[in-house]
């Protein structure tokens, strides 16, 4: 896992540079361990977000299969859990190596490879949806050939500057 940056960012971003990530770890599991340890070294979520993150994901899984968006884009999941484990409000992306099987969101026994994360992190309880909606906005509106580039970067800078110049 890489986390690179500085966390000098706008009041108004939904990123930052140094909660961005890239991990070659082959389990949902172990992706949330590296990731919650970096983002609780950073003081963005509280001690409970992993066991909560964990838990959440097996109740109500995240992965989203792109394909009806279009089929050369790689699955995706968004994960998250409750405010109250959390200190911010942010999108934390992470490309991973090799996908990663996430149960489906929309058919739980289905299980889809997974190549890049949108980890929601809202400490607003009535901003969740929100977020999510802007995530799936941001893959409905951005053209497929800009989207399949984002998911081909595996330089944390490179996911960050890709992301602040055009999710909007």
């Amino acid at each position: 896992m890489r986390a690179k940056g500085v966390s000098a960012v706008s009041e108004n971003s939904l990123f930052l540079p140094n909660a961005v990530f890239v991990s070659d770890s082959t389990s949902v599991t172990d992706i949330f361990h590296e990731i919650a340890n970096q983002l609780s070294a950073e003081k963005l979520v509280k001690k409970q977000f992993l066991p909560e993150i964990i838990k959440r994901e097996e109740k109500y899984p995240t992965g989203i299969d792109l394909s009806p968006v279009n089929k050369n884009l790689p699955n995706i999941a968004v994960p998250h859990t409750e405010g109250e484990f959390v200190n911010t409000r942010l999108i934390v992306p992470v490309s991973l190596m090799t996908a990663v099987p996430f149960k489906n969101m929309i058919d739980p026994d289905q299980e889809l490879p997974v190549k890049f994360l949108f980890l929601i992190l809202n400490n607003d309880p009535a901003g969740q949806a929100n977020i999510l909606a802007q995530i799936m906005d941001f893959l409905r509106l951005t053209p497929v050939a800009n989207l399949q580039e984002l998911f081909k970067l595996t330089e944390p800078d490179k996911i960050y500057r890709f992301l602040s110049e055009h999710f909007k």
